[in-house]
């Protein structure tokens, strides 16, 4: 068998995994993605382990070696990212990367149009105003102290 073909299967499945890290916006699939491309260097490894050993008449196998520790480092790298992946989706409700880059700078949206609350909060049910329990009627300001000790009364 040529060496071209295991080449080019494996170009093709590294430009496959590129174009899914650099086109997707799901983790996972950025993920999987990294997943092809390690594959990829898998197969070429394996391909030229072979056609060197042919070449060379040796019997080390080096190639071959190296993708066992390339499976394994790329089976470390999945279940920690996974779980990265599993923690962020807890905390924040999506895996959009995108998303997730703007929160990190500080440009979140919480309303469908993007609405915030006057002070920048919004209540417990999602919608904009201020999630202060002091702040009875949601629109961000606290009663004036006569209507606290109302309250209290």
């Amino acid at each position: 068998m040529h060496l071209v073909y295991p080449a080019v299967l494996a170009a093709l499945l590294f430009c496959t995994g590129i174009y899914g890290v650099l086109a997707r916006r799901n983790a996972i699939l950025v993920l999987m993605s990294v997943e092809l491309m390690l594959n990829a260097v898998n197969l070429n490894l394996v391909a030229f382990d072979v056609w060197l050993s042919r070449t060379a008449e040796e019997k080390l196998h080096s190639g071959q070696a190296l993708t066992l520790f390339t499976i394994a480092i790329a089976a470390a790298e999945i279940g920690i990212g996974l779980a990265i992946v599993l923690a962020v989706y807890r905390g924040r409700g999506t895996s959009d990367i995108d998303k997730l880059r703007d929160t990190a700078e500080g440009h979140e949206t919480d309303g469908p149009d993007g609405t915030r609350g006057p002070d920048g909060t919004r209540g417990p049910d999602g919608t904009p105003g201020s999630d202060n329990p002091g702040d009875p009627d949601g629109n961000g300001t606290e009663p004036p102290a006569a209507e606290k000790a109302e309250a209290t009364a």
